[in-house]
């Protein structure tokens, strides 16, 4: 898995073993490969590629994650275990509206460079059905995390997902990380370690009004937002304001939290949950659950709406959207649906994901 926060391809090796309906798994092994600066200028600047160098950067990449993952077996001493490989790809044109959702890393390259059976593409049917193609997360929460009923992910973007006895609402709420690491490297650091430099700032209500007016808050779900948002939309108006790197952090935290808070409230309400029957347990994974300043600001904002933010163990926050990404894989080998109109809008239930045969016949 590579997310749109840049930090490297995450890849983790897990058993996976379904009886009677109910699944479990196992991490084995799991490791953050970090891009070097090469890397991540190349993933970020991929949309400004013409079709001919996209398509060369599409098969590279598809090597080179082959090549980290021949790495990481090696590293682990994994030889001949692993049975199959879910590749999401790392994420660089995502439009549903116009039908199309783009993965870098060719699923036929990384299953040639390993010889072992790739599962890629996992968004694309459900673009081709109408839906959203994302997100496709909360399938694997359902089946992984029964026990739990709603989901956070503080990733490059901020998506939620809450699962009730009337099926799963699922969708992006707003840039995340990739607005908050593309400020934090303005003043030369990978990130705000912990919130810190956020901490020390100050809010700025005119700018942060403008963030929250913008019109895809408005819009009902489904609904996801591609990469650039972030970038292209509201970083320009925190940067336009002139404000001190600490300011801008500060703001774009609050921007966050009022979202996600907003976000809860109104599916409490339109999912009859309320505070006397709480508190209920919010599961937070992704980077930012590392963001204590972020994470103390959020349960301030949702503690009154009777929400409490539930932290699971480190392992799933580091590793969980690759966990789902395999199981997902594995879905698509047994030929069970992987996405779901409820999440995505999509026309029905699809099974996602183009299968490569990386083992010779």
């Amino acid at each position: 898995m590579s997310g749109s926060s840049l930090d490297g391809l995450d890849i983790v090796f897990v058993l996976l073993d379904e009886q009677s309906g109910k699944w479990t798994y196992e991490i084995k092994a799991s490791a953050c490969k970090t891009y070097s600066t090469d890397w991540e200028s190349k993933l970020r600047n991929a949309t400004q590629l013409n079709a001919r160098d996209y398509l060369t950067l599409h098969a590279a990449y598809g090597k080179y994650c082959g090549v980290l993952v021949n790495e990481f077996v090696r590293e682990n001493a994994l030889d001949h275990q692993v049975q199959l490989i879910g590749s999401h790809g790392h994420t660089v044109f995502h439009d549903p509206s116009n039908g199309y959702t783009a993965q870098l890393g060719d699923g036929a390259t990384i299953a040639a460079t390993t010889g072992i059976n790739t599962v890629s593409d996992l968004r694309a049917m459900d673009i081709a059905l109408g839906g959203q193609g994302a997100p496709i997360v909360p399938v694997g929460e359902q089946l992984l995390f029964p026990d739990t009923k709603a989901f956070l992910n503080l990733g490059g973007i901020a998506n939620i997902s809450l699962h009730t006895s009337e099926g799963i609402v699922a969708y992006d709420i707003c840039p995340a990380n990739r607005v908050l690491n593309a400020l934090a490297e303005k003043a030369g650091k990978a990130f705000d370690d912990g919130g810190t430099m956020a901490s020390t700032g100050f809010l700025r209500d005119e700018v942060l009004a403008k963030m929250n007016a913008l019109d895809y808050y408005a819009m009902p779900y489904p609904k996801s937002l591609d990469n650039g948002f972030g970038l292209d939309v509201v970083l320009p108006l925190l940067t336009a304001a002139n404000l001190s790197i600490p300011d801008a952090l500060r703001t774009m935290v609050e921007h966050i939290c009022i979202q996600v808070s907003r976000n809860l409230l109104r599916l409490a309400n339109k999912n009859n949950l309320h505070a006397g029957n709480g508190p209920h347990k919010l599961q937070v994974c992704g980077g930012g659950a590392f963001n204590s300043y972020l994470i103390n600001s959020l349960q301030e904002r949702i503690r009154a709406g009777g929400w409490q933010i539930d932290m699971p163990p480190a392992e799933v926050v580091n590793n969980k959207e690759a966990l789902i990404m395999a199981l997902l894989a594995v879905l698509r080998w047994r030929e069970e649906a992987t996405c779901f109109p409820a999440t995505t809008g999509a026309s029905r239930p699809s099974i996602g994901g183009a299968v490569w045969i990386g083992q010779e016949p």
